[in-house]
């Protein structure tokens, strides 16, 4: 282990792996956020004191809290096979300057995605982030199987 955390490439890995995880668990209370901020709720119980009729108002979608939740799983969708996949990818030992530009374009391109998703950015904003994010996993995926390929 100490000499992974000698390892540049790996201290890269770790350091993009760790900013996108922590993201991705902010998701969960920003959806929270919403809920209460716009009052619409999934369960009756968590609806505050009010009285049944109340409660039924606000047990309806509502479209910033749907845009939140459809993020949180984009990011869920996106954010695994990142780190699973450049883990995988940093023990192929590749170049540190490669490697940076990999984390990098997938780390900006989350936190683009997000931005875009909750602000209604017009598109292809939130489609090229998407892009990129995906386009810097599949490379590595790509890198990795040429690396030790065997059938």
């Amino acid at each position: 282990m100490a000499e992974l955390l000698k390892d540049q490439v790996f201290m890269a890995f770790t350091t993009h792996a760790a900013i996108v995880t922590l993201k991705l668990l902010l998701m969960g209370p920003l959806t929270g956020y919403f809920r209460i901020t716009r009052k619409s709720f999934v369960n009756a119980e968590d609806v505050p004191g009010k009285t049944a009729e109340d409660k039924k108002k606000m047990l309806k979608p509502n479209e910033d809290v749907e845009r939140v939740r459809r993020c949180h799983q984009n990011d869920l969708e996106n954010i695994i096979p990142f780190v699973f996949i450049s883990l995988l990818y940093t023990l192929t030992a590749p170049p540190l300057s490669t490697a940076l530009i990999h984390f990098r374009i997938f780390t900006v391109s989350r936190f683009c995605h997000t931005i875009s998703y909750i602000l209604a950015l017009p598109q292809p904003s939130r489609g090229l982030s998407y892009v990129a994010g995906v386009g810097a996993t599949v490379s590595m995926g790509v890198q990795v199987l040429l690396k030790v390929l065997v059938l």
